[in-house]
């Protein structure tokens, strides 16, 4: 088994985030279309697995790169992946709505902006271009989905009589 440094563990957790979301992203959306909640979130839900499909590619193509180290830094990814999953899971049981996909989404989201930081500095400390390239492509991104995920929260809050009892 390959030794990852602490830099390759970190693209591999944040190529596991990228999967989970493209799966977070499909399982919010029905929840949305399920309460005819249409409008822009589901535009914005779709937009949102589509650039995570492509930081998921992106993020495999420098691992690519990293002498030997892809097979290994993919099973860091699939690991990161089933607990996002997993947590994803708990959180948006049977019971969940529009307003609890997009509240578990923002802390996904932040989640994600946290981990691009970590990437964004360990790269430099490195002096690993492909992967401060990456995040410089990747962290902008993951920043607009959180305030798009808050956003979506917050519209979805508007939209509730707050003072409705729950099942």
């Amino acid at each position: 088994m390959t030794d990852l440094t602490t830099l390759e563990s970190k693209l591999g957790e944040v190529t596991g985030l990228a999967m989970a979301a493209q799966d977070l992203t499909k399982k919010v959306t029905r929840l949305v279309k399920k309460e005819k909640e249409q409008g822009e979130l589901v535009g914005t839900l779709e937009r949102m697995g589509r650039e995570a499909a492509e930081t998921q590619e992106r993020c495999e193509e420098v691992a690519a790169g990293l002498n030997g180290k892809k097979a290994a830094i993919l099973r860091k990814a699939r690991e990161t992946k089933k607990e996002a999953q997993e947590m994803a899971k708990t959180y948006l049981g049977s019971d969940a709505d529009a307003l609890d996909g997009f509240e578990f989404m923002t802390m996904a989201e932040a989640g994600e902006v946290g981990h691009w930081g970590v990437v964004t500095e360990m790269a430099k400390n490195a002096k690993q271009r492909d992967l401060q390239a990456l995040a410089r492509w990747a962290a902008p991104i993951q920043k607009r989905h959180f305030d798009a995920t808050l956003k979506g929260s917050l519209a979805l809050a508007r939209s509730q009589d707050p003072n409705e009892t729950e099942e």
